[in-house]
């Protein structure tokens, strides 16, 4: 099959992606216990007639008894899908799928995709006002212009819940913050400004009038859509393009853009020349939004002018206009008051909430989500990044307030602050975790060598990692047969990666030598024996190039079991100087992060390595953004009940306490007592208690069972285990791990490479 015009993998890689398991993206699953009849019972009947009959009185309390308040429908026609066009309704189908699960991903909002197979306006505006009872909100998507104009305004007079278009509205909110801060930078007033927008769709149409809305005046925008300057007098103008018309002598996109201050694309590549920018004012403001390829780019406005602000839609560089900084959080935000539109004083509030958190200092956590370089307030940060965790409180609650004080709100915020704490609660965490350690190694590249070059996953793993510029990877292997897999796979026997075995003499030589002079005195190995492991065993072989310095890390397992390949290893690298060597797995279920460790390591821990290992799992905490909690976990609660299996666990608590950390901590405590809230009142002098983000264990056993069970029977995404405590980064795959798995451990191994010193005690 031919691949994809976007290289990071082939067709079929995609289709496979969507195919298994359950087909698609999406499914439902219950909010309250299932377990018991009677769980049934009050779910169904008969105790389902007490909310019916409670809405049937007051149609309000749909909001209390049923999921219509975080609940909204991403709707489409198909007729503009994704910049493929109009392909149909049931073709749309796997977009919205995807929009649907931003909406959870990002704002923790519910959301159903629904696909009309019509294009007749009327016909969608009655399905959907039919079936809008159900929702607390309507998200339209990749409908064409104009009928997506027909449709919103429509709906609008008719509906008492949110509509909004995203391809229009999203964009504007977003680019609308990143012109407040470009002025704002440039010195220039929005009353004053000469903006020139070049395309006429939805989103450019929108983008003009939110900032009409902000404050620049009507005469001072010039839309110039395929014909030229949209002006007045035009002839074959349709109601909305005359709305941005304007008396004007200017006809082309370069007459228009001679001393403009802000020149915003939303058409095709390559629009807009270097000559053009050579016209515009002093301090340009160029959003050149197109994708892929933006209108022009950045480096070709560079070569002309050294005091121009720049924006794209793309994420390889700076200042990227994604809609992803907006939709999520402004229904958020709608949702929580029962709003009935999201009006232009909302959008605006969450252009001026935006645009002012851009301006904020930005703390160690937000750091460490967006790959551990802290941005500063300036040209090439005019939008936060998509990753930002503060998004989530700050815009919502913008949106929130706005709807409240335009009368548009059902129901009231008391306190917004205590809102605001509620939000970051309902964000996952872990979003952020493997998105920041991305962003920073793509900016550190560093050489990863796959060990199982041959399996079928941690191939599909390298050419991703590869495609996606994390890195440049190395596979160890036969290169048939990974010819071979490459073709069942769907991918050309071009595709750019070094592949290495014992039969490169030179680096065999080199790490037999190596190994010899490690292990002669260790466990008096001869020559020969270390030569058979280094040509014998791919784990010895990808552990030599690491610490000989041919690559910066490693990554293996998954065709073994985790024990056999850290017995390999440590073969060949010792453990790091002054630390105690463990698995460490972040587990995250329900928008929680959770580390646990030892799972790979020890079987039953001294008080000393507990101690140890709580230490360690402390600073991997840290380095990923998090405050670390430690609960030092046991069957019995703070000694009761006393057994010796609990002792040496109370004895590394005390340890700690000597040691005077800069950590919370406490213990022993079983593992509810540990995460569950509700014992707060149970045990009131603990800070741990309910609260705890990292669990000690006591014991391998309990720590593989533990994350395991999850993982197999819940809703639990697993990171790891992390091997912390290695002198060199090696990162071991456990047996059947996806390619996804893989990945991340790589990109934890280039990550840890360029941020840990190995070589310090």
């Amino acid at each position: 099959m031919k691949k994809t015009k976007i290289d990071h993998y082939t067709d079929k890689e995609a289709l496979d992606f969507h195919i298994k398991g359950k087909p698609g993206k999406i499914e439902i699953n219950s909010s309250k216990p299932m377990t018991t009849k009677r769980d049934l019972a009050l779910a169904y009947s008969p105790g389902v007639a007490a909310p019916v009959k409670a809405i049937s009185v007051n149609p309000d309390t749909a909001f209390d008894y049923t999921s219509k308040g975080n609940l909204v429908a991403v709707v489409s026609n198909g007729s503009a899908i994704l910049g493929m066009g109009n392909l149909g309704a049931l073709a749309s189908k796997p977009v919205m799928e995807g929009k649907a699960i931003l909406f959870k991903r990002f704002a923790d909002i519910d959301s159903i995709d629904l696909e009309i197979d019509s294009k007749d306006t009327d016909e969608i505006i009655n399905t959907i006002k039919s079936i809008a009872c159900s929702f607390g909100g309507i998200n339209l998507e990749d409908i064409a212009a104009p009928d997506c104009f027909i449709i919103e305004d429509k709906l609008k007079e008719i509906l008492d819940i949110p509509v909004f278009h995203d391809d229009q509205h999203g964009t504007a909110i977003i680019t609308t913050a990143a012109l407040i801060n470009a002025l704002d930078i440039s010195r220039k007033s929005i009353k004053k400004i000469k903006i020139v927008i070049n395309g006429a769709g939805a989103s450019a149409m929108s983008c003009a009038n939110l900032f009409k809305n902000s404050g620049v005046p009507q005469k001072n925008i010039i839309m110039v859509d395929r014909s030229g300057v949209i002006y007045r007098g035009r002839k074959k103008l349709n109601q909305w393009k005359s709305t941005h018309a304007v008396d004007t002598k200017f006809r082309t996109l370069e007459d228009a853009i001679k001393g403009a201050d802000v020149f915003l694309g939303l058409s095709a590549k390559g629009i807009l020349t270097k000559n053009m920018v050579k016209k515009m004012s002093k301090n340009p403001i160029i959003f050149a939004c197109a994708n892929p390829d933006p209108e022009i780019k950045p480096e070709e406005v560079n070569e002309v002018r050294d005091d121009a602000i720049i924006a794209t839609g793309r994420s390889d560089y700076p200042n990227q206009v994604n809609n992803l900084i907006g939709f999520p959080y402004v229904f958020r935000g709608a949702l929580d008051v029962r709003a009935k539109t999201i009006n232009e004083e909302m959008k605006i509030a969450a252009a001026k909430a935006i645009a002012k958190l851009t301006r904020e200092d930005v703390p160690d956590e937000v750091v460490a989500a967006m790959g551990g370089e802290r941005p500063h307030y300036g040209k090439d940060y005019i939008i936060p990044s998509t990753f930002d965790p503060r998004l989530m409180s700050i815009i919502p609650a913008a949106v929130a307030k706005a709807a409240m004080d335009t009368g548009v709100a059902r129901k009231d915020i008391d306190d917004f602050e205590i809102y605001k704490e509620q939000l970051k609660q309902r964000l996952n965490p872990s979003l952020a975790i493997m998105q920041g350690i991305n962003s920073y190694i793509k900016k550190n590249q560093k050489k990863i060598v796959f060990a199982d070059g041959e399996d079928e996953n941690t191939l599909k793993a390298a050419i991703a990692f590869k495609n996606s510029k994390l890195g440049t990877p190395i596979l160890v292997g036969k290169k048939q047969k990974i010819k071979d897999q490459l073709k069942k796979i769907g991918f050309s026997d071009h595709f750019g990666i070094e592949i290495i075995n014992s039969t490169d003499t030179k680096k065999r030589e080199k790490y037999v030598d190596y190994l010899f002079k490690k292990m002669q005195r260790e466990q008096g190995l001869l020559e020969r024996d270390c030569d058979r492991l280094v040509r014998n065993d791919r784990v010895i072989w990808a552990s030599c190039m690491v610490a000989c310095g041919d690559a910066d890390g490693a990554i293996t397992g998954n065709t073994r079991r985790f024990g056999a390949s850290l017995d390999k290893i440590k073969q060949v690298v010792d453990p790091r100087p002054g630390e105690i060597m463990f698995g460490l797995n972040l587990v995250v279920y329900k928008g929680r992060t959770i580390f646990i460790g030892d799972t790979s390591v020890h079987e039953y821990p001294s008080s000393e390595q507990l101690a140890e290992i709580a230490i360690s799992s402390s600073r991997v905490a840290k380095l990923f953004g998090f405050v670390p909690k430690v609960a030092f976990v046991s069957h019995s609660t703070f000694g009761q009940p006393l057994t010796n299996r609990t002792k040496h666990i109370k004895k590394a608590v005390e340890i700690l306490r000597n040691k005077n950390v800069d950590f919370k901590f406490d213990g022993d405590m079983q593992p509810d007592v540990a995460l569950n809230e509700e014992y707060k009142e149970l045990y009131p002098f603990s800070e741990i208690v309910g609260n705890a983000n990292i669990l000690i264990m006591p014991g391998q056993h309990s720590a593989a069972i533990s994350y395991k069970l999850m993982k197999t029977l819940g809703e639990t995404k697993v990171i790891g285990p992390l091997l912390i405590g290695l002198g060199q980064p090696i990162e071991i795959a456990p047996l059947r791990s996806s390619t996804s798995e893989i990945i991340n451990l790589a990109s934890i191994a280039a990550y840890s490479a360029d941020v840990i010193d190995y070589k310090k005690n």
